[in-house]
């Protein structure tokens, strides 16, 4: 009986490794060079337009889930930013394994021809090929190779493309809000493969301080805003220094802040009586709004205390995002862990990803990790590693059928 146990479970180990197989280079390069083809600028928070919004990439996208056979479906989230769906539907009697990732990349500007993807040296050149269209990629092939060989599952492959993850991250807001919600989440940010189950938050608000206008030329009938934020940004240095002193994270390490955006005064012949400071706050689980503005208040009353004409405002989050925390020994850690050690025949480099995700916002335990490096994010000169683009494809694959094979 023990070794027909073992017979059993060897069929699968043997299947998952002739699909690895069928992973296609080329075709993973030709997938990707049509995305690159198809702008999909964030507005930001400017109009959207034809230039400026992911329309045509998702309807580029939904038409390549469709040919694999997803039961696709779209919402709008704004008017020309739908949020996309593909459904590969198993037997219902295991999880839902969903590959996300945003459909939207940054501007072009002083970018020369970032449309025309262009392949040399091993690398995919192009706006979004790093960020992170190489990882919508990977996910059409994973869906590919399980429908074209009629891959039985037993719980649903979900792929989704999301809007604004750049900006506001109204696209996976909808998701939280909307659903659809998986039991686990692959996010392919572009982390040079390394698994990455934890986030920082980022928590953005302005600090607003007040004077009084007057003639520069009688500068003591005035109060000068500008001089009480400089008492603000030093207070502010102050406390960065005080975050790297708390106990940190385990994989996230310290809190950070930085003053990122300081507006102040209309013309240098006058006192300003107003300026404006937006803070950049990563935060980790325990780090909390509440938290956050309460640690704020403190060294501005202690300002006050000091100054008798000091006032200011803390303004309502300009931005917003989660912290991931998913547990390291949660199911879709392990398994991706293994995926890459079967693939790239060494153990994963496992820790914290640098930036902030949509992935708290699928309210599942989430892990990223895809191909191309975050130094080439944003870059005017963005490219992705193609052999690393291959090695995405097969980990996502070998996750799926780990976790989905019936």
């Amino acid at each position: 009986m023990s070794t027909r146990v073992k017979f059993l479970m060897a069929v699968p180990r043997m299947q998952v490794e002739e699909l690895v197989n069928l992973v296609d280079e080329d075709r993973l390069v030709n997938d990707l060079g049509t995305m690159v083809a198809t702008p999909s600028v964030n507005p930001f928070d400017g109009p959207v337009t034809e230039e400026c919004r992911e329309q045509e990439f998702a309807n580029l996208y939904r038409d390549m889930m469709n040919d694999q056979g997803l039961d696709t479906f779209s919402r709008a989230v704004v008017e020309g930013r739908p949020n996309v769906f593909g459904r590969l539907s198993g037997t219902s009697r295991g999880p839902c394994i969903m590959l996300a990732g945003h459909l939207d990349t940054v501007g072009t500007e002083g970018y020369v021809d970032p449309f025309n993807p262009v392949v040399k040296n091993g690398r995919l050149h192009g706006r979004g090929s790093c960020d992170m269209k190489a990882a919508l990629a990977a996910y059409i092939e994973v869906a590919r190779i399980i429908h074209n060989e009629k891959i039985r599952l037993k719980g649903d492959l979900l792929l989704a493309g999301v809007v604004d993850e750049e900006h506001l991250m109204i696209g996976s807001r909808e998701i939280s809000r909307n659903g659809p919600i998986p039991d686990f989440a692959i996010v392919g940010e572009p982390t040079e493969l390394k698994i990455c189950h934890a986030h920082k938050g980022q928590l953005c608000m302005h600090i607003k301080t007040f004077g009084k206008a007057s003639h520069s030329s009688v500068p003591e009938n005035g109060i000068n805003a500008i001089s009480h934020m400089a008492d603000v940004v030093k207070a502010l240095d102050r406390y960065s220094e005080e975050l790297k002193s708390r106990r940190p994270h385990p994989v996230c390490g310290h809190g950070r802040v930085n003053p990122g955006v300081i507006k102040g005064g209309t013309i240098s012949s006058s006192v300003p009586d107003y300026c404006e400071l937006e803070v950049d706050r990563r935060v980790n689980t325990d780090e909390t709004r509440e938290v956050v503005v309460g640690e704020y208040r403190q060294f501005l009353d202690r300002i006050a205390r000091s100054n008798p004409e000091f006032r200011y405002e803390i303004g309502a989050p300009t931005l917003d995002n989660a912290a991931l925390d998913t547990d390291v020994n949660s199911e879709i850690v392990v398994r991706i862990k293994d995926a890459y050690r079967s693939t790239l025949h060494k153990p994963a480099d496992v820790g914290a990803y640098v930036a902030a995700t949509d992935a708290p916002n699928f309210l599942c335990p989430a892990v990223i990790c895809g191909p191309g490096s975050i130094r080439q994010a944003h870059t005017l000169e963005e490219y992705v590693e193609i052999a690393e683009l291959t090695a995405a494809a097969k980990i996502y694959l070998r996750t799926v059928l780990d976790l989905l094979l019936q």
